[in-house]
């Protein structure tokens, strides 16, 4: 596909050196399954290292799937997507569209927004590696250089600039009138079937109900060649028994519609963003005076929420995990709930808190916790900060609840810790 898009790879490489070249990041060229076109790293193969420690830990999480997840987002949202991978590190994605669609894409990074976190590796890995390749996995996030939030959102926009520069129009519409074409040819031959069945009696073959289950577990799995299939036999078969008259047929595609977005959103797709599609598509719907209009309408509709699907919830969740973290770390010094990083992260507060223990091995207000008491340690050890400033310092507003916690997590009260100075408590 990307051969007859117009896409240019020369340029897209020469575009992508420069960027690595001037910026000093690494940064990697895909195509949109996912494949690797051209990458420039500045130190390491990460992927490589990555791919190594994924074998180990037998995680069955491929690079080439992180970076299409980052891809799409990116295309969802507005051009540019910042977001961790399962190795808890930062990239940013932009991708490269013709008329709309996605053709390629450039991934920048990985880097570190702040200094990795031993104790979240330990927990997040600990499950899969052994003591020595846990090492070796905090040891290779250390060397990930680490880039603040602000500069990362500057390279992200950058890259942004950089792929609208390579994007193109130039084939999309003959690649829809393809499509077109192949469908009503695909129609044409399930109502000349429809026909046969029913002979000369002329009677209409009964609603293929089970077709149209097949149809939501095909999207609901995000396989498009089968869910195009699907789709192109039940409208043979609505074509067939309403005599072609529009209204009809009309009414049947809404329903259609309604089921198409169910079928995504069992699939694990976005609610907010199938809820928004399908009141843009129904209202579409209104507007159609013709079959000729409406069936090529369909088929992309339905590709677009097989398409939202995508069967990425493993790296979905610890992308939202991470930022999770990122957004505690820099807030715990405030009345920080768990209501309020749910809604940063998009997500409900119950749905969050299930995933946050899943995936960290503790509740939010025990992290939350952590963080506190890890930083009135290093406090603590500064004899010029006084002890009655730490609790607020560290985001407690009460000063004898701070005192029992941090005896809870360090065996210790914070007065015969300071007076250790953390020897027996590094």
């Amino acid at each position: 596909m990307i051969q007859d898009s117009g896409f240019n790879l020369e340029k897209s490489i020469k575009v992508l050196q420069q960027y690595s070249s001037s910026t000093g990041m690494s940064a990697v060229l895909i195509d949109d399954s996912g494949k690797t076109l051209y990458k420039s790293y500045q130190k390491y193969d990460f992927c490589k290292i990555c791919k190594e420690l994924r074998s180990e830990s037998n995680q069955n999480i491929n690079c080439s799937s992180v970076h299409l997840y980052g891809s799409y987002q990116a295309e969802r949202f507005g051009g540019k997507y910042v977001f961790f991978c399962p190795m808890g590190m930062v990239h940013w994605a932009s991708p490269i569209t013709i008329d709309g669609i996605m053709t390629a894409a450039i991934i920048g990074g990985p880097v570190n927004m702040m200094e990795p976190d031993e104790f979240l590796l330990a927990e997040l890995f600990g499950k899969y590696l052994k003591d020595e390749q846990l090492s070796r996995a905090i040891a290779f996030s250390k060397s990930i250089p680490v880039v603040g939030t602000e500069r990362v959102n500057s390279l992200s926009e950058l890259l942004r600039i950089l792929t609208a520069y390579l994007s193109d129009s130039t084939w999309y519409r003959m690649e829809l009138e393809l499509e077109e074409q192949k469908q009503a040819a695909d129609i044409s031959a399930y109502i000349h079937y429809l026909k046969s069945i029913a002979g000369s009696s002329n009677e209409i073959p009964s609603y293929p109900i089970e077709k149209e289950r097949d149809l939501l577990n095909a999207i609901a799995l995000g396989d498009k060649p089968l869910a195009r299939k699907l789709l192109n036999e039940i409208l043979g078969h609505v074509f067939f028994s309403s005599g072609n008259d529009f209204e009809t047929v009309r009414s049947r595609v809404l329903e259609l519609v309604v089921l198409l977005s169910r079928a995504s959103l069992e699939g694990g797709a976005d609610v907010k963003r199938i809820f928004g599609m399908s009141y843009q598509y129904l209202n579409q719907l209104k507007k159609f005076k013709s079959l000729d209009e409406l069936t090529p309408w369909l088929s992309r509709i339905m590709e677009r929420f097989t398409e939202q699907v995508f069967n990425m919830t493993n790296i979905k969740r610890k992308d939202v995990i991470y930022k999770s973290i990122e957004y505690i770390r820099r807030n715990y010094m405030t009345k920080i709930s768990l209501d309020e990083v749910a809604s940063y992260v998009y997500l409900s507060p119950t749905y969050f808190s299930k995933i946050f223990k899943e995936e960290t091995g503790m509740n939010f207000n025990t992290y939350l916790n952590n963080v506190r008491i890890d930083v009135s340690k290093k406090l603590l050890a500064d004899s010029s900060v006084n002890m009655v400033d730490i609790s607020n310092i560290v985001g407690f507003e009460d000063q004898s609840y701070f005192s029992k916690v941090f005896k809870k997590i360090t065996g210790q009260t914070p007065k015969k810790y300071r007076e250790s100075r953390g020897k027996n408590n590094p």
